[in-house]
Order: structure tokens, then C-alpha cells, then sequence
């Protein structure tokens, strides 16, 4: 039986309506294929408290949750994730691609012209049509 693991991912929007993507490193399983930044909520944690401690661990900046965007499950060949996104937005420091291989700001038009990890590819195509 493959083991479930919940995560929280953020979508970070810039004022220039861009949203922050993550490059997964080549020592993360699924290497190469991009992301929102965030990681597994841990027992007892709150989907808002999982994703600012997250985000001061992998980027090193504050972010402020703003509102729950999307649910979705995928199953992978090894395990299934239950990524929920999160509309968040940084509230002091500067994203540094600390765990990930690279980091960029793009607007939200222009986002599948990345690899994307499966299971994020559904926000990714709410948030090009919220654009």
C-alpha cells in the first residue's frame, strides 16, 4: 500500500502578478521538475502554520497565508500526495533558493511553459486561468 503524505505548497504572487516557482533539486525525488515551494504538514500542524514554517526553512522569508486555493491528490508510482495550495504573500525578506536547484519569478500566463511536478500542474492551470 503506497503511503499518503500531505503537503502544503505556496503560491506566492509578486506586485508584479507574478507567481514564485521552485526548480527541485537533483537530490529531491522528482528532480528537475518545478514547484511551489512548501513541504509536509507535520502532526497536529495547521495548513496556515505548516506553510510559513516551510517557507522560513526552504527560503528563508516571512510569508503571510492569505487563503486556501486548491486541493488535489496525485498518485505517484511510489507513494500519493495531497497538495493543498496556498495563496500567500511574503511580509519581510527575499525568497533564496536555499533547498531547490533555482527559483524565478513568472507571470502566471507563461507557467506551463515549465515541467511541472504532477501534482502541483492542477493549480498551476486554475492560476493561468484566473490570469
Amino acid at each position: 500500500m503506497k503511503k499518503l503524505i500531505k503537503v502544503v505548497g505556496a503560491i506566492i504572487e509578486n506586485e508584479h502578478e507574478e507567481v514564485l516557482c521552485a526548480l527541485r533539486s537533483t537530490k529531491m525525488t522528482l528532480p528537475n521538475l518545478w514547484e511551489f515551494p512548501g513541504g509536509k504538514i507535520e502532526n497536529g500542524e495547521s495548513i496556515s502554520d505548516a506553510i510559513i514554517r516551510e517557507i522560513k526553512e526552504e527560503l528563508k522569508c516571512d510569508i503571510e497565508f492569505i487563503d486556501e486555493f486548491n486541493d488535489n491528490t496525485h498518485e505517484y508510482e511510489n507513494f500519493i500526495v495531497n497538495l493543498i495550495t496556498l495563496k500567500c504573500r511574503i511580509i519581510g525578506g527575499n525568497p533564496i533558493a536555499n533547498e531547490h536547484d533555482k527559483l524565478i519569478w513568472m507571470h502566471k500566463k507563461n507557467l506551463l511553459s515549465l515541467k511541472w511536478a504532477p501534482a502541483d500542474v492542477p493549480a498551476v492551470k486554475l492560476l493561468i486561468k484566473e490570469s
